[in-house]
């Protein structure tokens, strides 16, 4: 058991917590919770570290890791140092990062696509992917400028989706809109002045939305990329909904009209 905080694994640990550069050095990030261990595919698991009292109490969780070499455990002092909940559930995971392609999400059959012009709050991100899953989003593509997708903010409003979602960064965003034009796919730009309300339009086609930083909306380089603009009509004073409820609204309206069409 690691009973101190000075131990290198630990400081390891706390490096993978903060720095993105550290995760993407090593190809992995950090999961906390029964749940998102629970799911983690077994290839990409790497380590696994448990609080002394999550081993006392949860004997049977334990008892389930095929390999045990990838176990570690941790006195309760250090689990509260290196988690990132106020409250820990007493389990964290090392898993291996996911290798997307552009090309491979651009060809899905029936493409139902995202594009994320500089999204910048972890929340709406992990929102935004979990929410994809549900409405079965076939991929995302994400501007390089964008909050990290393996942030542990991000991660935990994933609740899992993380691992079974496509999804791929990219260095130029109008080079992957021409791409994603180029395979017959129609874009959408949500935007204030969207010249349709979002539910007139057809979305039983091969379909992106492109959605734009939270603040600013997308900027108008990429928005002019668009083969139209939508808007999501308000009432009362509200001028726009927050980018992950906006975005929902988009990918739901698309999933009840392909579930129209069959």
């Amino acid at each position: 058991m690691i009973t101190s905080t000075s131990n290198a694994r630990v400081k390891e640990l706390v490096q993978l917590q903060k720095k993105s550069k550290v995760r993407n050095e090593q190809g992995v990030f950090l999961v906390e919770g029964v749940k998102m261990y629970q799911e983690i595919p077994q290839e990409q698991l790497v380590k696994v570290y448990v609080s002394e009292t999550f081993a006392d109490k949860q004997k049977e969780e334990i008892n389930r890791l095929k390999d045990r070499r990838k176990l570690e455990y941790l006195s309760d002092h250090v689990f509260q140092y290196v988690s990132d909940t106020k409250t820990p559930q007493g389990i964290l995971c090392v898993v291996r990062q996911s290798t997307y392609c552009l090309e491979d999400i651009l060809e899905a059959e029936d493409a139902h696509l995202l594009v994320l012009d500089n999204l910048q709050d972890p929340g709406n991100l992990g929102t935004i992917l979990r929410t994809a899953e549900g409405a079965g989003v076939t991929g995302i593509i994400i501007s390089k400028e964008s909050v990290d997708i393996y942030n542990p903010k991000v991660i935990r409003s994933t609740m899992g989706s993380i691992y079974r979602v496509p999804f791929v960064y990219v260095e130029d965003l109008k080079e992957a809109i021409a791409k994603v034009k180029a395979h017959g796919i129609f874009t959408y730009a949500a935007h204030l002045d969207g010249k349709n309300s979002y539910d007139k339009e057809d979305y039983t086609k091969k379909t992106a939305f492109l959605i734009g930083n939270e603040g600013n909306g997308l900027r108008k380089e990429i928005a002019d990329l668009a083969d139209t603009w939508i808007r999501i009509p308000m009432q009362g004073q509200v001028e726009s909904l927050n980018a992950a409820i906006a975005t929902s609204v988009l990918m739901f309206e698309t999933a009840r009209q392909r579930r129209k069409q069959r």
